[in-house]
């Protein structure tokens, strides 16, 4: 494992992200990418659950907000996909396997392979260097981004959707499962914009109204020329500070990117808002991340 230096901690720090190259083996990656196939082997999607994924706005609010097949899925696993990929019977025009957007959001809890991964010893001690002392795990994600129609992910910041009081309790560890280019849609970040705090939140919406979440506030307007990519390699892991901007384009290549990314939080001192879309539930506490 590749060990980790005060002064990448301190960089991280500084900048809101820090790159590991070559963190996972070859191995733990295709583990983990034939995992996720024998999954999708076996996955059953009712016509009514079909949602697609969307991260402009209104498609969100549309789509996942009027969903309870997304707000249900903290404690599950479950499958999201691209836009355009079924017919409006809800039929898929391409191969199931191709047609993901991203499974989530307890891959971290129920599934072994992506269990032993979330709480291997080396993220362990990752958190250990990081100083975390009661780190859990809030939720987990395989995103696809499937050759030409992964769709681009707009600039964000995290904490919209996991907010906490006080902010700067919530890490992003984002892992390559494949090699991530600038042709296939790696991620994109503004370095140092996670001093600032939140400007937009996605919140659960009052009961009765027509959407199940809404958001408060407005991503503003990022200069394009402020963002720099981050390509990486097979294995390499990005940590990604819960406050810090990022996104992605779309996957113009004919090559997917395929990566597992989870999200832990510091328990210690810190409450998680009642508002976020996402909540433990009796049947799965957030579970810590050291074993």
């Amino acid at each position: 494992m590749a060990f980790v230096t005060q002064h990448q901690i301190q960089k991280f720090r500084e900048d809101g992200f820090l790159v590991l190259e070559h963190f996972f083996t070859t191995e733990e990656c295709d583990s983990m990418r034939n995992q996720i196939q024998r999954i999708i082997a076996e996955m059953e999607v009712p016509p009514h659950c079909r949602t697609e994924f969307s991260t402009k706005e209104e498609e969100q609010l549309q789509a996942q907000g009027s969903s309870d097949y997304f707000l249900t899925s903290g404690d599950k696993i479950r499958f999201f996909f691209e836009k355009g990929v079924l017919d409006e019977r809800g039929n898929f025009l391409i191969p199931k396997e191709k047609s993901i957007s991203k499974i989530g959001h307890a891959l971290h809890a129920h599934d072994p392979v992506f269990k032993q991964i979330t709480h291997s010893s080396k993220v362990q001690e990752l958190g250990r260097k990081l100083g975390l002392e009661r780190p859990v795990v809030v939720q987990s994600m395989y995103i696809f981004k499937q050759p030409g129609i992964g769709g681009e992910v707009t600039p964000h910041q995290d904490a919209t959707f996991l907010h906490t009081e006080p902010l700067g309790r919530v890490l992003g560890f984002w892992i390559a499962l494949e090699d991530a280019t600038q042709e296939n849609g790696c991620l994109w970040f503004i370095p140092g914009s996670h001093t600032s705090g939140v400007t937009r939140r996605m919140v659960r919406a009052a009961p009765g109204t027509s959407t199940c979440v809404e958001f408060v506030g407005s991503e503003p307007a990022y200069d394009d020329s402020q963002f720099i990519p981050l390509p990486i390699s097979k294995g390499g892991l990005i940590l990604i500070h819960g406050e810090v901007v990022h996104k992605s384009d779309l996957n113009s290549s004919d090559s997917s990117r395929h990566v597992f990314t989870f999200h832990v939080m510091e328990a210690k001192d810190t409450s998680w808002s009642k508002e976020n879309w996402l909540q433990p539930t009796p049947e799965l506490p957030f579970p810590s991340l050291y074993t």
